[in-house]
């Protein structure tokens, strides 16, 4: 818990308690941090503010950048768009090996240096001819009032949104933020509760409780990340468990991205996730029923395109973000067999590239 003042605008939240002790407990994700007046939260953005839980961060960001929409990474919607993402500061989980440390570690309100209405976000990706917003860098759970109201505004002005997150959240606000998001990816970054426990400080149940319910309860598209570790969550039988597992419970059309760990934060110590791993993960995904399996952080051309499930043709070619091959139908449907590809498709590819381009949404206010 931290003690560090609170900004001088905060904005009310809903998924809190009062405790027979005085103390507020948030229920927003298992944590269920239990404050006293003026503590903050482990996420450092929801604090106690006049006995009641309060979002510190609304409005506020650290920065807005327009990226391919397969960094996130969504390989199946609406491929080869442009999408602006923008993230806060603070994050519900304590990873040793994040990657984004120097924004969700952040203690520091200077981090967020851009200010936006949600009015503005939606105008501004209009304008820039983004197809969609995400929520990243941090996880938007900890600011999901922010994010609901970016992700309504933008509904309105058709705009999609994008929740990019750990799914570390309980199941009363977990229902009410993802029923305004239109697709995720979510990192599960392992498959045992003492790599959740030791390295993540989480739970993995939780975890997986969201992805049983995007699957079963949502219509969100969404796909799974999973940062390979050497030493940690890269042994055979553990990618096994995790390929099997979502390919039983969730189906094998939901993608699943195994990606490169490199040395940050806390786990400096720990070398690069080797190429050879990553395939050998996304070969254990396919053996395991996965119709989508793919390599990410690394070059990898074959490992990052789309294969057709039924004829085995590449459907999408992927050079790092640019799309190389096209052969599917607006609606996505193999050109060569006809089988329908799982994801969003609407119309012709979009043509953004690798392109990455900072934006100041104070250009975007209206005057």
């Amino acid at each position: 818990m931290s003690s560090a003042p609170l900004a001088a605008h905060t904005h009310p939240t809903t998924y809190w308690r009062r405790l027979p002790d005085g103390r507020i407990q948030c229920d927003v994700c298992p944590r269920g941090c239990r404050l006293r007046e003026e503590q903050r939260g482990v996420c450092f953005v929801r604090a106690c503010s006049g006995g009641e839980i309060v979002l510190t961060t609304y409005g506020r960001s650290s920065g807005y950048c327009v990226d391919p929409i397969e960094k996130k990474p969504l390989n199946h919607f609406l491929p080869g768009t442009p999408v602006l993402s923008f993230g806060t500061a603070g994050c519900n989980l304590t990873c040793k090996f994040c990657q984004n440390w120097d924004i969700s570690k952040s203690r520091q309100m200077d981090t967020l240096a851009d200010r936006a209405a949600p009015e503005t976000i939606a105008r501004a990706a209009r304008e820039l001819g983004c197809r969609s917003v995400a929520f990243t860098y941090n996880d938007p759970i900890i600011f999901m009032e922010y994010a609901i109201d970016v992700a309504q505004a933008c509904r309105e002005a058709d705009v999609k949104t994008v929740a990019v997150t750990a799914g570390y959240i309980c199941a009363a606000p977990r229902e009410e933020f993802f029923r305004h998001m239109d697709a995720a990816n979510v990192d599960l970054k392992a498959f045992t509760q003492q790599f959740y426990h030791k390295i993540a400080g989480g739970e993995l149940q939780a975890v997986l409780d969201t992805l049983l319910y995007l699957k079963h309860e949502t219509e969100v598209w969404f796909e799974i990340t999973n940062l390979v570790i050497p030493g940690e969550n890269d042994s055979d039988g553990e990618l096994r468990a995790l390929s099997e597992w979502v390919v039983e419970q969730l189906g094998p059309q939901v993608p699943l991205h195994f990606s490169a760990f490199h040395p940050d934060w806390k786990m400096r110590d720990t070398a690069r996730t080797p190429r050879a791993t990553l395939t050998r993960a996304r070969e254990i995904a396919i053996e395991s029923g996965a119709r989508y399996a793919y390599t990410g952080n690394v070059h990898d051309e074959s490992g990052d395109s789309t294969l057709c499930h039924k004829c085995g043709q590449r459907v999408i070619g992927r050079d790092w973000y640019v799309l190389t091959d096209w052969n599917i139908d607006d609606a996505g449907s193999c050109a060569h067999c006809g089988a329908q590809c799982a994801g969003v498709f609407a119309g012709p590819p979009g043509d953004w590239g690798a392109q990455r381009l900072p934006v100041r949404l104070a250009d975007f206010h209206p005057t």
